[in-house]
């Protein structure tokens, strides 16, 4: 009889692992402490780290370079934090369960992006993602675990029982929520792909220059790929407020910058690419 294959309740804690990639490349900035359970465990030591990096570090300078929001500090830990859940098949609501090469998951799309870390970590090649363009009249999913329990009633959660509200622009943190929601999944999304993989991201005009600073951070300047445009069927003269919206826009960055090329699909009866 077959041994029942152990099922992870919990995901992979982002702190650890990017204690796991430091130690790779700088074990000698590590050392040992006992902490306040009594157990001994592995640290970073900074004053070492910063005699190993020279002049490159910088604390507390009084002008830097920087991209930052209201909640950034909370999105990114709450990006790193680990869950304890996991995934649950549902053979009666799938078809051709045991033949099926596709997998279909419903879920918070954070949650989600944990859970495929025990599976998939390093192990995707592309990544295509959609989320809200943040025009004022879409949902976003609500990250602000500062907030109690009854503050999520009903109204803020979708008939799976996901948190998400609508984010109007007269909210005060019309901007700073979006770029909180989006930044926690990129950082995940990143662990998922493969040392050459890639994502593409879908956005309109409105957050564009703020998705591609924050991806800049993410994925690193130099790993950008391109910004793709391709024309949509543009807004009726009669529904346009200034002018008429024909393009939205595709973000495209790889993990580690490759030779790989880019090709747009011919449009019908064309020679231009969709993509370009």
């Amino acid at each position: 009889m077959e041994k029942p294959k152990h099922i992870d309740m919990q995901t992979p804690n982002g702190a650890e692992l990017n204690l796991e990639a430091l130690y790779k490349i700088a074990p000698s900035c590590f050392t040992e402490v006992k902490g306040d359970d009594g157990e001994v465990r592995h640290v970073v030591d900074f004053n070492k780290l910063r005699l190993l990096l020279g002049d490159n570090a910088v604390e507390d300078a009084p002008e830097v370079y920087d991209f930052t929001w209201v909640g950034k500090r909370a999105a990114l830990q709450e990006a790193a934090a680990p869950i304890n859940k996991t995934l649950r098949p549902c053979p009666e609501e799938s078809v051709d369960w045991d033949k099926t090469q596709n997998l279909y998951i419903e879920g918070d799309n954070l949650e989600v992006l944990k859970l495929l870390q025990n599976s998939y970590m390093g192990k995707v090649k592309m990544i295509y993602i959609d989320p809200p363009y943040n025009t004022g009249n879409d949902f976003v999913y609500h990250d602000d675990f500062a907030s109690s329990a009854q503050e999520y009633d009903e109204s803020n959660r979708d008939e799976e029982g996901n948190r998400y509200r609508k984010n109007t622009d007269n909210n005060g943190r019309f901007h700073s929520d979006w770029c909180s929601m989006i930044y926690a999944r990129l950082m995940v999304a990143r662990s998922l792909l493969t040392e050459d993989g890639v994502i593409f991201i879908s956005i309109g005009v409105e957050e564009l220059t703020t998705l591609k600073a924050i991806c800049n951070e993410v994925f690193g300047e130099k790993n950008f790929v391109e910004v793709f445009s391709w024309v949509k069927t543009s807004t009726p003269p009669s529904l346009a407020k200034k002018s008429r919206k024909t393009n939205e826009y595709i973000l495209c960055y790889e993990r580690n910058k490759s030779e790989n090329k880019y090709n747009g699909e011919l449009l019908a009866g064309g020679d231009q690419p969709l993509l370009n």
